[in-house]
């Protein structure tokens, strides 16, 4: 049984559109926490119809609007025309994930019916050209930017993505088999070619559709679900159902995003741990507290950044899951993710292996400094504990002191000097020899078991980076 409205009157997946609706995605280069936006959630904006319970509970995953604006038709210009289109409504929204990954959003509707080549160029002017999209005489960009008024201002990201909603003439030749008839089997295809690939290529190209149509979303003569990497094709679905597939486009685009700056960050968090060049513990301690914090941040964008949007907790759904896992395949972001979530891991452990190091050569340094000390209180007190006993026994009243001689004079005192010295003398000798023996025997500990030879150690990087 289907889901109902309150009137009890079902509420189906599937429906017919009059005006061809277009949305656009694009990604932006900065970053912008959502925290305290006036404009409420994004669930509150769009009717997700029966998907709404999910994301409801996901609320505080889901990207958040921070900007939303409705722009009249006529100020909106794309930097080769209109392309023939009539373009009926264009409504601009930036959203935000909690992350701070930003994403531009742009829903068009077309007041009469839309030529395949136009909408192809239309896309494609959108697409290749959105540096020069402008707003009322403005780049759209710089007008986005004002409004607000960021420390840094967004710029335009690599990522886009494109849904498309035929409506009337189009959406019945996307939906209609044809007779039988060559020309007119072959219409369909052609037409989802054109679109997806924004005219590029030719429109008898024919690739095999099964590698772009997800299963489960395509009901013959009523709906169809075809994509590439950049565009959508979304025939024959409720408005619903078109708001939840945006937002798995977008949840896509955002983890797209997020990953190329997360790979970035790692390549320069290695730069930045091979360059440093410092023999000040304080200086090694604060670079590897740094290299730290970055690989932490790393490793937060990773997981809910990413790893958030690219499964099917958000709307588990069939018909959100296979449209998500069909995306998510053709933009490649499971293996992105599982390459990056080893470079991350690797950082990690080339930071804890520096960081031993540096204990490490911290304790070698502190034993060394302890030895030094220990040996010169020895040297001391083995110089001082002869003379300290000589000067007792000279400044002792006895009989064999006498006043008219000098301390210096061996021949009369020479055994007193000979008695006061020769012990230590021999101590020393004595602690020589057993650290000698105690030096030869500890190689044993490091040999290598049964005999083998050692395993070859490398050189550790010179200064000049050789």
């Amino acid at each position: 049984m289907g889901p109902t409205t309150s009137g009890g009157s079902a509420v189906l997946d599937s429906a017919t559109r009059e005006l061809t609706r277009a949305v656009l995605l694009f990604s932006l280069a900065g970053r912008m926490r959502p925290d305290g936006s006036p404009l409420g959630a994004l669930v509150d904006r769009y009717d997700f119809g029966r998907f709404e319970p999910h994301l409801r509970s996901s609320e505080k995953v889901l990207p958040v609007p921070v900007l939303a604006l409705r722009a009249a038709p006529d100020d909106l210009h794309l930097p080769h025309g209109s392309h023939g289109l009539d373009l009926a409504t264009a409504d601009i929204m930036v959203v935000a994930t909690p992350r701070g990954d930003v994403t531009l959003l742009l829903d068009c509707r077309f007041a009469a019916d839309t030529e395949p080549a136009a909408l192809a160029a239309w896309l494609a002017d959108t697409c290749f050209d959105r540096e020069r999209i402008r707003l009322g005489g403005r780049p759209l960009l710089d007008v986005l930017n004002e409004r607000l008024a960021l420390p840094t201002p967004l710029a335009h990201g690599q990522n886009v993505h494109q849904l498309v909603f035929p409506g009337g003439r189009l959406l019945h030749d996307l939906l209609t088999d044809g007779d039988g008839d060559d020309g007119d089997s072959a219409r369909r295809p052609a037409l989802l070619n054109e679109i997806v690939y924004r005219g590029r290529m030719p429109a008898t190209h024919t690739p095999d559709l099964d590698a772009t149509t997800p299963p489960n979303l395509r009901n013959h003569g009523v709906t169809l679900s075809s994509h590439g990497r950049g565009v959508s094709v979304q025939a024959g679905w409720a408005p619903h159902v078109e708001n939840g597939l945006t937002l798995v486009a977008l949840g896509m685009i955002s983890a797209l995003a997020a990953l190329q700056r997360t790979r970035l960050a790692a390549f320069e968090t290695m730069r930045a741990n091979e360059q440093a060049m410092t023999d000040s513990p304080y200086e090694v301690r604060s670079l590897i507290s740094r290299l730290s914090a970055g690989v932490n941040e790393l490793q937060l964008d990773l997981a809910f950044g990413v790893e958030a949007y690219v499964d099917s907790l958000l709307i588990p759904e069939m018909l959100m899951e296979s449209f998500q896992s069909s995306l998510r395949d053709a933009l490649g972001i499971r293996d992105s993710l599982d390459n990056s979530a080893r470079m991350v891991e690797r950082l990690t452990s080339v930071i804890s292996a520096r960081s031993a190091a540096l204990d490490a050569a911290l304790a070698e340094r502190d034993d060394r400094r302890d030895r030094t000390v220990s040996g010169l209180v020895a040297a001391a007190t083995l110089i001082a504990l002869p003379p300290t006993l000589l000067l007792t026994f000279f400044g002792v009243n006895g009989t064999n002191v006498h006043a008219d001689r000098s301390i210096l004079d061996l021949g009369t005192y020479g055994t007193a000097y000979a008695l006061a010295w020769l012990p230590f003398v021999v101590l020393v000798v004595i602690g020589y020899v057993l650290l000698r023996r105690v030096g030869r025997h500890s190689g044993t500990l490091l040999s290598p078991p049964d005999g083998a030879p050692p395993a070859p150690v490398p050189a550790p990087r010179s200064a000049s980076g050789s």
